[in-house]
């Protein structure tokens, strides 16, 4: 799938966002290794805790349906570049630490960058010693 592809079915999914409250829409697209794809929005509610991003969901997805490799993900909003949060990044590090990311828009173009670069310390489990 090429990455287009993969921004194209972000933006697509986009539209099914559950967003009340903000407004703010957002939509990902996760390959899995073996050419798999799931899909994410962002679902808010009331309480805001309760809350989900849409790169967690299509993360939560995709785990829950036993892929546990994933190469690259396409996340799209309304803004330049859709960046994910801190939230999302520590579960893409920590479920995919060489993951892509393509940080897109409706207009189709996107900055690539790796996990590594956006959560370059991220924390993980300390080893025994």
């Amino acid at each position: 799938m090429t990455d287009e592809q993969l921004l194209q079915l972000a933006n697509e999914i986009r539209e099914r966002a559950y967003v009340p409250y903000s407004g703010f829409k957002v939509g990902a697209a996760l390959l899995c290794a073996d050419g798999t794809v799931f899909t994410g929005i962002n679902i808010e509610n009331a309480a805001f805790g309760p809350s989900v991003c849409a790169e967690r969901t299509a993360f939560f997805k995709a785990i829950s349906e036993g892929h546990r490799d994933f190469v690259k993900i396409a996340v799209t909003c309304d803004k330049k570049y859709c960046s994910p949060c801190g939230v999302c990044r520590q579960v893409m590090s920590e479920h995919a630490p060489d993951l892509e990311i393509l940080m897109g828009n409706l207009q189709g173009t996107f900055k690539r960058v790796s996990i590594r670069d956006l959560l370059p310390e991220s924390f993980t489990l300390l080893e025994d010693s």
